[in-house]
């Protein structure tokens, strides 16, 4: 099979970053919540795992999903709070984190994300890998805070600094650290038990997404909870060995890649087999599609 067909056929398991919603039964998608620690919850449905933070202030959450979402969302929230959702963190602008922006929006909900992620949503985007094109945005689908470096927000009793990383799953990704409740929410910096998709037609790359781990792992402590795009609540050492098996990705396909080897001669010569094991979650065919993915960042 030809790199181009393995990654259409990797596409059924990267539907987590299309913004087209029209296949999904949203019906049988089920929103939960679990505790992660002090003002801190997490949501689980279907796209980019959501943050929530409850507490006298009111609610601001990280990521919302997709948009025939949102009332079970909402739904899941009220749970954990009667307050309003006063801010929604996009950590960056692919559709499954960002497609309930104009439901919240219009309900008073400040969207607020990195510089480049507006730019993204206005101009619309296509990702070359999985023939995937969103249409431009506008109104209130767009953040309407945007930042360069750090914001923070104080509110639930804590200073909540979101920091941007440059160019790893995107280029416009944020990080976001609950510091008093020692939580940190990475976006698809961190994909947990899954090889990573790497947005490398928007600006992602392998160098950035290891940045982005040692980044967090410079910022955390053993208590630490860390909540990643996609895939269960993790911490400092679940963190640290994603990171090293990045690493050791990242150091293998350059070394044959500077050697004159195809994209397909590294796929064949199976550089991440010993990895599956503990990241081959996405299906059959994403180890060789983030493969890819690492081949064409480098």
């Amino acid at each position: 099979m030809t790199i181009k067909k393995l990654l259409l056929a990797a596409l059924s398991v990267g539907a987590f970053m299309t913004t087209s919603v029209s296949a999904q039964n949203w019906d049988a998608v089920q929103v939960r919540s679990e505790k992660v620690a002090g003002n801190v919850y997490v949501l689980f449905g279907a796209g980019g795992n959501i943050g929530v933070s409850v507490g006298e202030d009111g609610v601001f959450i990280v990521d919302d999903q997709f948009a025939p979402l949102t009332e079970k969302i909402k739904a899941a929230i009220a749970e954990l709070s009667d307050k309003p959702i006063r801010f929604a963190i996009n950590t960056h602008f692919h559709g499954d984190h960002t497609g309930g922006n104009e439901n919240l929006g219009r309900e008073g909900t400040v969207i607020v994300a990195h510089d480049n992620v507006r730019i993204r949503m206005a101009a619309g985007s296509f990702i070359k890998a999985f023939n995937n094109r969103t249409e431009p945005q506008d109104g209130f689908a767009l953040p309407t805070v945007t930042f360069n470096d750090q914001a923070s927000l104080h509110l639930n009793g804590e200073q909540t600094r979101m920091h941007h990383v440059s160019n790893a799953h995107t280029d416009g990704d944020s990080i976001v650290h609950f510091e008093g409740s020692n939580v940190v929410h990475m976006g698809d910096t961190f994909f947990n038990g899954r090889f990573p998709f790497i947005d490398v037609d928007s600006g992602g790359s392998i160098d950035g997404v290891i940045a982005a781990a040692n980044k967090v792992l410079g910022i955390v402590d053993e208590g630490t909870r860390i909540i990643p795009g996609h895939g269960p609540v993790s911490d400092k050492a679940g963190l640290m060995m994603y990171r090293d098996m990045l690493v050791t990705v990242r150091d293998r396909v350059a070394e044959m890649k500077s050697a004159g080897n195809s994209l397909e001669e590294v796929v064949a010569a199976g550089v991440v087999d010993d990895f599956k094991e503990n990241y081959g979650a996405g299906g059959e065919q994403w180890p060789a599609a983030f493969v890819s993915f690492v081949y064409n960042s480098l």
